[in-house]
């Protein structure tokens, strides 16, 4: 289990906390393990039993990430803290990193937030579609 009180002893830059049983939160930490070459980010998957003892609810609700050290961080700001790990998008993380950037990123997130449960039933209809149809 990796919780707030494991996070201090993982070697790890950033501790991500992501719902896995969404589709497009799980297709965006595939991106982003790929280009995790240095393993600087340790992911736990929200929905695993047992992998959050702690506000189970609210992680599932945004992406939350905890900078080794750092306090925990939600939405927009997670994200920024994931690519500032990442030596491919740290030039990004820098520009997002600008307060009015980081302001508009956060309001589109929260625009996304409310589209994501149409948005997961739609991936999953069209994932469930391409199983069932024969190539």
């Amino acid at each position: 289990m990796v919780d707030g009180a494991s996070v201090a002893a993982d070697p790890r830059a950033l501790t991500v906390w992501y719902d896995g049983d969404c589709p497009l939160c799980s297709a965006e930490i595939g991106l982003i393990r790929r280009l995790d070459r240095d393993c600087a980010i340790a992911f736990v998957d929200l929905s695993v039993p047992g992998a959050c003892s702690t506000d189970l609810t609210a992680r599932l609700a945004r992406l939350h990430a905890q900078p080794r050290g750092g306090p925990m961080i939600a939405g927009a700001a997670a994200f920024v803290a994931m690519w500032r790990v990442l030596p491919l998008l740290r030039p990004l993380a820098a520009m997002a990193s600008i307060s009015p950037v980081l302001w508009f990123l956060e309001r589109g997130y929260r625009m996304f937030l409310k589209l994501r449960p149409t948005l997961q039933a739609v991936v999953r209809w069209a994932l469930a579609r391409q199983v069932r149809t024969p190539q």
